[in-house]
């Protein structure tokens, strides 16, 4: 999955982006959030991702996630 996503400071402003494309990662995330099927998404958006593509999107975003640090703040 990770070599499915790339990031390139001179693509799309360093963004992540599915390789070979400058289709980036957030893009296919909308369209996913707005109810989009994979089939929808690649046929009426992107016909030059691959369903492997739109699941390496949504790994990146889980990835992102998990490697972030929460702080909490504590209430007075």
């Amino acid at each position: 999955m990770q070599k499915r996503i790339t990031v390139n400071p001179g693509v799309h402003f360093g963004k992540p982006c599915v390789a070979g494309t400058r289709i980036p990662v957030q893009s296919v995330l909308e369209l996913l959030r707005e109810g989009l099927s994979f089939a929808d998404i690649i046929r009426d958006y992107y016909p030059d991702l691959e369903p492997e593509d739109v699941r390496a999107c949504i790994q990146y975003a889980m990835d992102v996630v998990a490697a972030e640090d929460i702080h909490l703040a504590t209430t007075p």
